[in-house]
């Protein structure tokens, strides 16, 4: 069976002891650690490793001797309760192993637990699992996590008191972040709010997060709408060094410069349209003024310049990426001059 997304993260948080076996693969091994802790946890329970009901093996381990994982299920426990065998870094060449356990298990025996690296459509290991009646197969991408997600990891730290902007802020924290770091920042968050039932705000969130990437593209785009044009430059290359695409960037501050207009716009004037925008607290007075500075019209021409930007970016044009979007970006801080 193949679970995905919201349902392969229930399944994880409460994985069913009636069936023999569970595959988690990904090619980002924290992403498989974290969901693979949490399933063993929610089956063998907190006491499970210290009363010697969870057995680890190593893929280099079931390769010298076969035999180990179907001797290992079958075996009885000192302690009473579930129990569970898990194998980490499997790879294809384990197929067959895993195949006569699960062919063999019998309810009473310990579930296995797989996880593996990037496995290919055409894996025999992913295809086992897939396939077997009582199996079940997890793939984990490069898919931010849900919402159901997010709410799991901050009941789990014990945060229930949530302001509305404040979950969009870790909806967007979550996003930026790799999995460990996220989790570690709501623990952080946690601790932050240790005996206190206030609800989390934005200023919490802002307190505890990380320096992002994120907050690198941000710090690009506020030179552009504060024409800080000599800074540029060295940003974009910091950027690039770093990986960041073009694209990335020019999506960044198309929502920017789209906030800044709606802003400008607004009847009752700029600083009140940006309240008005979900953005972050500590971005408002400084998007406020800028709104204010730059005014509609400049404002529809910034926009323009990134909408065909971006088009050139997404064509099959030749012209160096980054060099177009660095170029974009220039034109656009001298124009409010």
């Amino acid at each position: 069976m193949i679970l995905k997304g919201a349902e392969a993260a229930r399944y994880c948080a409460k994985p069913d002891p009636g069936r023999a076996g569970l595959l988690i693969f990904g090619a980002d091994p924290m992403r498989v650690a974290l969901k693979r802790q949490d399933a063993i946890a929610a089956l063998v329970g907190p006491e499970g490793e210290a009363e010697m009901r969870l057995t680890r093996m190593s893929g280099a381990d079931l390769r010298k001797d076969a035999s180990l994982l179907l001797d290992a299920i079958k075996a009885v426990g000192f302690f009473p309760g579930p129990r569970v065998v898990f194998v980490e870094e499997a790879t294809d060449g384990l197929a067959d192993a895993v195949a006569v356990a699960l062919k063999e298990w019998k309810p009473g025996d310990a579930t296995i637990v797989v996880t593996a690296g990037g496995l290919t459509g055409k894996s025999a290991l992913k295809t086992l699992f897939e396939k077997h009646p009582n199996a079940v197969s997890i793939g984990l991408y490069d898919d931010p996590p849900g919402r159901e997600e997010i709410e799991e990891a901050l009941r789990k730290a014990g945060l229930s008191a949530i302001d509305r902007e404040a979950m969009a802020d870790l909806t967007t924290l979550a996003r930026a972040l790799d999995p460990g770091d996220f989790r570690q920042t709501v623990e952080k968050i946690a601790l932050y709010k240790f005996g206190d039932a206030s609800p989390l705000t934005p200023a919490d969130v802002a307190a505890m997060a990380p320096a992002t990437i994120e907050a690198e593209v941000d710090e690009l785009i506020a030179a552009v709408a504060e024409a800080r044009a000599a800074a540029i430059g060295p940003l974009v290359r910091r950027l690039e060094g770093q990986g960041v695409l073009p694209v990335t960037i020019c999506i960044g501050a198309l929502r920017h410069f789209r906030i800044l207009h709606a802003a400008a716009t607004d009847p009752q004037g700029p600083g009140v349209g940006i309240q008005k925008a979900r953005v972050n607290f500590k971005q408002k007075d400084a998007m406020a003024r800028q709104a204010g500075q730059w005014g509609a019209r400049k404002l529809e021409a910034a926009i323009a310049i990134l909408v065909e930007t971006d088009l050139t970016l997404r064509s099959a044009s030749k012209a160096p990426g980054m060099a177009l979007m660095e170029r974009a970006l220039i034109r656009i801080a001298m124009s409010r001059r």
